[in-house]
């Protein structure tokens, strides 16, 4: 798999790296094996999930939909920022599901692994929180009430509404 980089002066993702956007279900097993390695001290993995409520509002599924080839370079790109701040990360996994997701399945993991637990979660948090900044990722809220609304993932992270 290729990347075209954002930013051209930076060197791309190692090959040892994993990014996807993908229909399948996700499973914290396989991204976990993805960035296992002997040089690891810690493995970070954030997993986010659809929970039953937002806002009040009981939740009945999440669709999500990406624009494929510019998420999978912003995943990219994230990966190299993160070994820009963090050089000791030996492994960055990124996948993100589309589709309709129902209530506690897993919608995105993010794995990091790296010789010292700080710089993991660090950079796990690094990843996720820009990944929902940069990726072209959209979500439709389908409520159990019947109604719907579509909204960037990157709308989520004002600190008063944290998604």
């Amino acid at each position: 798999m290729s990347f075209t980089l954002l930013n051209p002066d930076l060197s791309p993702a190692p090959a040892e790296d994993s990014f996807a956007v993908t229909l399948a279900p996700l499973s914290l097993g396989d991204i976990y094996g993805l960035a296992e390695t002997p040089a690891n001290g810690a493995v970070v993995l954030m997993s986010g999930m659809v929970r039953q409520q937002t806002e009040g509002r009981l939740v009945e599924a999440l669709e999500y939909q990406a624009y494929q080839p510019m998420a999978l370079k912003v995943f990219s790109q994230i990966a190299v920022d993160i070994r820009q701040r963090w050089p000791s990360v030996t492994r960055v996994v990124i996948h993100h599901r589309v589709g309709r997701l129902q209530v506690g399945e897993i919608s995105v993991l993010v794995a990091v692994g790296c010789p010292h637990r700080g710089e993991a979660f660090a950079a796990c948090q690094y990843g996720i929180d820009t990944l929902k900044h940069q990726a072209p990722i959209w979500k439709k809220e389908h409520w159990v009430d019947g109604s719907s609304s579509w909204v960037s993932i990157g709308a989520c992270e004002p600190k008063d509404n944290p998604c």
